[in-house]
């Protein structure tokens, strides 16, 4: 088996993985980026909205503070807002530094944008509507000139090493030769995303399959507030089209949400109408594609300049027309998708896991930055900020040498790739019906069976990629369950239709957790479920 040894490991290439991959090396430790596929492969690369940052005259810190924490209806970390919103204008402004084109009005000025639930225009944006791709693009940029990072790209991630309680590296397979290889590091950071692809419709790209999550709770992290997944409101609705994200900028503005008629429906749920929060328009749009027994909602665009709908949201247009819609001119089936999760890897301030030595930034960690509903344009920020925190925190903890050799990896446990395609479409099914906008206590514990039915496929396989996946997504689909089941209120992105009210006072957070629950937080004990736990 191959080996290979690095100061450090950053698995993904998204905003968070590369910016502490930039953090670590740029303090003089060489760090290698496994990642899945090609380096821009990813959500952040996807991201349409735009990076939320207090860069204006007429915006303060403690505004955006205020709007995160409404958002996140009762559970943000408050702690974890601080920083989020304190340290995102120097990495906004890094980033301009580094070469990132955003846009800007006549004079030069950053052309800020507005979304749902946020009191001022915030949102820097680049080329219009593909936001994420220019960070991206200026990040790998930025990776590729500094010679101690190393892009392995192609190199997808089975499994952590530990030894001796602590982290030693990673079983990896390389796909472009077939051959299984360990990565010996004494720190590893996990920025691998987030799961959607756990859900029969999602906006998240394959990649996506909550491989970071699964890795860490199998090597006893702790993971907190995974019933906490965001649907977004508007993703495109057409027979044999892709679930594109239609960016919640559209409704920031000035997109109407309307029904069959024609008629608005939001302002009558909530004041705020279509800048309500995110789990409050998802509800709204659910809500009233089963009063009016459709199967999508409507944007409309039609009232604003055509000329200025088409230039600030090209990628969006260009999709749209490639299945003949104008988005100036013609009304866009919408209905919620999966998105983004809110819980993941429970990490501190700084990245760091329950685990000495494994560290977590962006999708795939949770700080409780972004409570029980993410604030729209937070999670760019989030990569940023977390993500160079989480890699100053590895520079911080000496990196001193992994002692012994670690040729002998792990075994890896696995279902045969032939299996993978029809385990996993199950998977999604079960999911989206039984854990997805609206839940209650009788489908979540079907689905947990049903899920455990699932796994007891789970057999000792060769390392393979498509069998890998299919178990980490078995895994994480269960603790998002079982997470759900065990919370017994409504808040924020998670409502359950049997306690449809939220209870009383500050958030507890969900804590499933192999080791001891971290006592700066209260938790809800979430039990591991077996096949005995349910009739």
């Amino acid at each position: 088996m191959r080996h290979a040894s690095f100061d450090a490991l950053v698995i993904g290439s998204g905003i968070a993985g590369l910016r502490a991959a930039l953090e670590i090396a740029q303090g003089g430790a060489r760090v290698a980026i496994p990642t899945k596929d090609a380096p821009t492969d990813s959500s952040s690369d996807r991201a349409q909205g735009g990076l939320a940052a207090v860069l204006s005259d007429d915006d303060e810190v403690s505004l955006h503070y205020d709007d995160t924490l409404v958002a996140g209806d009762g559970l943000c970390h408050e702690g974890a807002v601080r920083v989020l919103v304190e340290e995102g204008p120097a990495r906004a402004l890094e980033l301009i530094e580094w070469g990132a084109r955003f846009d800007r009005v006549e004079g030069g000025a950053l052309a800020l944008a507005r979304e749902g639930a946020h009191s001022r225009r915030r949102i820097l944006r680049a080329q219009g509507d593909s936001t994420g791709r220019e960070i991206v693009r200026t990040l790998v940029a930025r990776a590729q000139r500094e010679s101690r990072i190393v892009l392995m790209p192609r190199l997808f991630s089975a499994d952590l090493v530990l030894a001796g309680g602590r982290c030693a590296g990673l079983l990896a397979l390389d796909e472009t030769s077939g051959e299984p290889l360990v990565l010996s590091a004494p720190a590893v950071v996990l920025a691998t995303g987030g799961a959607g692809q756990v859900y029969r419709d999602t906006t998240n790209p394959p990649q996506a399959t909550g491989d970071g999550i699964a890795m860490a709770y199998r090597a006893g992290a702790e993971v907190m507030d995974l019933e906490f997944v965001q649907f977004h409101p508007t993703a495109l609705m057409l027979e044999k089209a892709p679930r594109f994200l239609l960016s919640e900028a559209m409704r920031g503005e000035g997109g109407r949400l309307v029904n069959a008629a024609g008629e608005r429906f939001m302002p009558a749920i909530d004041p705020r109408g279509e800048l309500a929060p995110r789990d409050i328009v998802t509800r709204g749009i659910v809500s009233e594609m089963r009063r009016g027994g459709a199967a999508c909602v409507w944007l409309d665009m039609t009232g604003l300049e055509p000329a200025f709908v088409r230039a600030r949201f090209p990628t969006i247009a260009a999709t749209c027309a490639a299945f003949g819609l104008d988005i100036a001119r013609d009304r866009i089936p919408v209905a919620p998708c999966a998105h983004y999760l809110m819980g993941g890897v429970k990490t501190d301030l700084w990245g760091r896991t329950s685990i000495p030595g494994v560290y977590a930034a962006g999708e795939v960690a949770c700080t409780g930055v972004h409570g029980a509903n993410r604030l729209a344009s937070n999670s760019l920020l989030d990569g940023l900020v977390f993500g160079a925190r989480a890699g100053k925190a590895v520079l911080d903890s000496g990196l001193d040498p992994v002692p012994g050799s670690l040729a002998a990896a792990p075994e890896v446990l696995a279902i045969a790739a032939a299996e993978a395609a029809e385990t996993v479409g199950e998977l999604r099914g079960i999911m989206w019906d039984d854990v997805g906008i609206l839940r209650d206590g009788e489908t979540l514990e079907r689905a947990i069976r049903a899920i455990l039915r699932l796994e007891q496929g789970l057999r000792p396989r060769p390392l393979e990629r498509p069998g890998i996946e299919t178990r980490n997504q078995l895994f994480v689909g269960r603790l998002i369950t079982e997470s759900a089941l065990a919370r017994r209120e409504s808040r924020g992105a998670h409502f359950r239709s049997d306690y449809p009210r939220r209870e009383a006072g500050r958030g507890r957070h969900s804590i499933i957790a192999p080791g001891a629950a971290a006592p700066d937080l209260p938790i809800i004990p979430v039990p591991r479920s077996g096949p005995a736990d349910l009739p």
